[in-house]
């Protein structure tokens, strides 16, 4: 009489569950690596890292502290690493999409624009996810940063609200479906991750950017400093410029004349720019090259010498 083996997963189906259960956290977390890779290009793009490392401070990465001089007063910024008491450890996919589109803590605390919210509000689903995947894996670091010190009425965090209702609408970055590919992409570069119109935008009352003039310059910066005209005006901007220009200078920081950018947009290049593909880099040449040209100097024309 045959003897029946004995039937059971003993010598297969565990084996195979083990193997199965090892593929998909194997996959899992090369799933987790691409978003962090992403998350890494999206951070790049967004220029999050000058503004939250306090370098001359002798501060750690990315743990804050850095002084932001306005004529309202300092803005100090926060730490953006994930310490739980310090940083934003604690924070939820959701709390960060909630700060970077509409502007609020996760306590419910309205963020002043210095963290330029009006741009990164365009922001998509994908990047922020990825972005977050990112900030959790940096390395984290306990550092309590100071309070932002402000002039009166700006110290008053409650006046933000009306603040927002004048000057913030929040929403998804719109495709131009008449543009190209290209275009498209350049745009949301440039006024959304690049948040280019923070610096390139004159403001009015309230600190509000004017629209009318957006990214033609300003005598007064952010920092007080003249940020130039990039419209496609030949005589006050980029008019004369190639978009190989365009993109020399947002990798290696070198205009068309050769000399090499300075103050805040130096850090711009070195820590975001720089690290960007050249697709994308192209793609921002062709949004700003495209764009209508505005007259606006924002420096004084230089003194004609007498003879």
């Amino acid at each position: 009489m045959r003897r029946r083996l004995a039937a059971g997963p003993r010598f297969g189906v565990i084996p195979a569950a083990l193997l199965g259960a090892a593929l998909l956290t194997s996959a899992a977390a090369a799933q987790d690596d691409t978003a962090i890779v992403r998350g890494e290009y999206v951070f790049r793009a967004a220029g999050c890292e000058s503004c939250h490392t306090d370098r001359e401070g002798g501060g750690a990465w990315l743990s804050g502290g850095r002084v932001l001089e306005t004529p309202v007063g300092r803005f100090i910024s926060p730490n953006l690493t994930p310490d739980s008491e310090t940083g934003i450890g604690g924070w939820s996919e959701g709390d960060l999409a909630r700060a970077l589109r509409h502007g609020i803590a996760p306590d419910g605390s309205n963020y002043y624009p210095a963290f330029p919210y009006p741009a990164y509000s365009g922001m998509t689903d994908a990047d922020i996810g990825d972005l977050k995947a990112f900030l959790d894996s940096v390395p984290p670091v306990h550092n309590p940063t100071d309070r932002h010190e402000l002039a009166w009425p700006y110290s008053w965090r409650i006046l933000l609200g009306l603040w927002k209702l004048i000057g913030f609408s929040p929403g998804p970055f719109e495709r131009d479906p008449a543009r190209s590919e290209a275009w498209n992409r350049g745009a949301y570069l440039v006024t959304v991750l690049g948040h280019c119109g923070e610096c390139h935008t004159p403001r009015g009352g309230f600190g509000l950017t004017d629209e009318d003039s957006a990214l033609a310059g300003t005598a007064k910066g952010p920092d007080g400093k003249r940020v130039p005209n990039i419209t496609p005006d030949p005589e006050t901007g980029i008019g004369g410029w190639s978009a190989r220009d365009i993109v020399r200078l947002l990798r290696r920081g070198f205009d068309p004349e050769g000399d090499d950018v300075q103050g805040a947009m130096a850090e711009v290049v070195e820590h975001g720019t720089r690290h960007l593909h050249a697709d994308d880099l192209e793609a921002i040449a062709v949004y700003l090259l495209e764009l209508a040209p505005i007259r606006h100097a924002t420096s004084p024309p230089s003194p004609t010498l007498s003879p």
